[in-house]
């Protein structure tokens, strides 16, 4: 503390007065225990969690690229991205129903729907990824002579991490459900990638070849001892918060609510996903690691997209609840240009460094700087209407929300598969781009038709319609 305080001394005068200023905001924050500041706290931790996973996983993935080449490294991204998509999808939305059901009978304190709940999920989560695990091996153990050899090892090595992958997405729906967001988010998006790096450094000192079949066992082991670990923390600390005692499973009603999730979900990660699988289908294991180096490294100006999300989501909520609907179209525009401006300015940052920041990967990687370049403006496209998908959400609107995503996946994956044969990899992130105009078309006129005010960066707010007094009802 001392320390602390003699370094605090050596700043300027004016630069000590401002941190002091950002000390006493961050305070009431850091120690406040009424429920609006443990939200904010939740949330500025996951934010800081997704950060630093980002910073990991281009890391990890750039030291995985060096190790292999662009050949082992593109078959590596395409099955670990299918068997992501898969696992996540083979939990059929019962990661998001625990967060939808568990405070509400942590509130009424139904602890027999409890530990009901956190039972069932993790089972039924553990035998349907197993069952679609099967499935793959069997139609793998059919029809592998009509798939690329080299495919076919790591396709099966990913076929054995699926169950582990979708017990993970459990845990984690448990954790945000109790607000814990270190345990949440820590085991994905930190403990796994760094296992992966770490496990593939031990193989290849060990001797084993530098290929994609190395990787895939690396990926396999880092995500079984990551979620056994994540299980035992997660048990033992529901232990703590929840007697022993009978169990009341209400299968029926949480079916409900979880396939309508999983169809939101579902189109959501298959939109984020699909452009990577098809690239994979169509083009070579080279082709498939230089876009998804690109793609990686122009994400990272979706982070402005995320921090504005997390702000504007209780802040879309509050306005509502109180029936103010010119201050929710001033938030709305506002989030749109927070949206907007900066990924126009870091997006111009990322791509002039774009050579700089692909050669990381290695020589071939920069044939994919002009990939950037059209990425970048499907981004943009997306960060000119804002948070609307968070806007519609808030306002009740999940059925609509999973229709305009279905219609946005539609569209990708018919760019993709008309594009991609045609024009290759260019093909592939002009698919990407437009879909993602699409997307953004489709949720500007929802949320007019809605709203009755345009979610755009360059709007007025106060440009409402006469429909302003309906448009917030859900």
């Amino acid at each position: 503390m001392a320390v602390c305080q003699s370094a605090g001394r050596m700043l300027p005068p004016a630069l000590r007065y401002r941190l002091s200023l950002v000390a006493r905001g961050l305070t009431p924050l850091l120690a406040g225990a009424d429920q609006r500041r443990s939200a904010q706290r939740v949330a500025l931790i996951a934010f800081l969690i997704r950060v630093v996973s980002a910073a990991i996983a281009f890391l990890s993935q750039i030291v995985l690229a060096r190790f292999v080449g662009e050949f082992e490294y593109g078959i590596f991204i395409f099955v670990w991205v299918l068997v992501v998509l898969f696992g996540n999808l083979s939990c059929l939305g019962f990661h998001a129903t625990v967060i939808r059901f568990l405070p509400e009978y942590h509130t009424t304190a139904a602890l027999a729907n409890i530990r009901g709940l956190t039972t069932t999920a993790r089972v039924f989560a553990m035998i349907s990824a197993t069952m679609l695990a099967a499935a793959g091996m069997t139609g793998l153990w059919a029809f592998g002579s009509a798939i690329e050899s080299y495919y076919v090892i790591p396709l099966y090595i990913g076929l054995f991490t699926l169950p582990m992958i979708a017990l993970g997405d459990v845990l984690d729906g448990t954790a945000r459900a109790h607000s814990w967001p270190v345990a949440a988010m820590s085991p994905t998006y930190l403990v796994r990638p760094m296992l992966i790096l770490g496990f593939m450094i031990i193989a290849v000192r060990a001797g084993l070849p530098r290929d994609a079949t190395t990787a895939m066992g690396a990926a396999l082991a880092a995500t079984y001892v990551t979620t056994f670990g994540q299980f035992l923390a997660m048990a033992w600390r529901l232990h703590r918060h929840y007697t022993r005692g009978p169990m009341k499973i209400e299968l029926g009603r949480w079916l409900r609510v979880s396939v309508p999730i999983f169809l939101v979900d579902g189109f959501g990660f298959l939109l984020t996903n699909s452009d990577v699988v098809i690239v994979g289908l169509y083009l070579k294991p080279d082709d498939v690691a230089v876009y998804f180096a690109a793609a990686k490294t122009m994400a990272l100006v979706h982070f402005v997209m995320f921090a504005v999300k997390a702000a504007a989501g209780p802040r879309f909520a509050a306005a509502m609840a109180a029936g103010d609907r010119r201050q929710l179209a001033e938030i709305a525009v506002e989030s749109a240009r927070w949206c907007f401006w900066p990924s126009l300015v870091i997006g111009g940052c990322v791509l002039a460094a774009g050579n700089m920041l692909l050669s990381l990967f290695g020589p071939a990687f920069t044939s994919g700087a002009p990939l950037m370049a059209i990425l970048l403006t499907g981004i943009l496209a997306k960060a000119f209407v804002g948070p609307a998908e968070t806007l519609l959400t808030m306002a009740g609107r999940q059925k609509l929300c999973a229709v305009l995503y279905a219609a946005a996946l539609g569209a990708n994956i018919a760019l993709n598969l008309t594009l991609i044969p045609a024009f290759g990899l260019t093909g592939a992130a002009a698919a990407t781009a437009g879909a993602m105009f699409v997307e953004a078309a489709i949720l500007h006129f929802a949320v007019r038709r809605i709203f009755g005010f345009s979610l755009l960066a360059v709007a007025a707010a106060a440009g409402m319609n006469n429909n302003e007094n309906e448009a917030i009802e859900p």
